[in-house]
């Protein structure tokens, strides 16, 4: 059979175009958005606390001390002793201890914070550290994920894009949970409020 036979086959064979399914919009749940993200949070090895903005750089000392190598994407913090914007092998980024990084918005029904590349001066960056911690206004937060995609398409950083829940962990090794696995060992959450 020649190749103008088959793709004339196939032409004919090519079944009827079917419209794409309706995604029927999910209602907002009721109760307290911050206590549900906080939950969520939890289950999955981090933790969520809120906190005044101008007390984060004073909680990031107390929590992980101030011998760390700290990688901060926002010099308003101060709690940065590197600045990984002049790196340019994202591998030099291996030593770093703690990341401490401002992000767009939180997801209560998993716990997941969405950073973005507009967040990040390399994208290992939240990988590679040993503890991260993930900063979100406290109002910046949405029920689910299909809100969650939603927030994301009006986003003009449309480029790389992650959501983050938990520390990373594995349970492949004899069936037991190993937190900090591949990644960081823990993730904290600030829910930050105004000054």
């Amino acid at each position: 059979m020649s190749k103008d036979c088959i793709l004339t086959q196939i032409r004919k064979s090519k079944p009827e175009l079917v419209g794409l399914p309706i995604i029927p919009e999910f209602e907002n749940q009721t109760g307290d958005l911050t206590e549900q993200f906080k939950k969520s949070l939890l289950l999955v090895g981090g933790q969520a606390i809120e906190i005044s903005e101008r007390d984060i750089a004073q909680k990031v000392k107390e929590m992980f001390g101030v011998h760390q190598l700290t990688a901060c994407n926002d010099e308003l913090l101060s709690v940065s002793n590197i600045d990984t914007y002049a790196i340019e092998d994202p591998r030099e980024l291996r030593d770093i201890d703690l990341a401490v990084l401002r992000c767009r918005f939180g997801v209560a029904e998993n716990g997941a914070v969405w950073l973005s590349d507009a967040d990040l001066s390399h994208r290992a960056l939240p990988f590679i550290a040993q503890h991260c911690v993930l900063i979100i206004p406290i109002n910046g937060m949405v029920w689910n994920m299909h809100e969650a995609y939603k927030r994301i398409s009006q986003d003009p950083y449309n480029g790389f894009g992650v959501f983050i829940s938990g520390p990373s962990k594995t349970a492949d090794i004899e069936q037991s949970l190993v937190i900090g696995a591949h990644g960081p060992k823990s993730l904290t959450v600030f829910l930050t409020t105004s000054l």
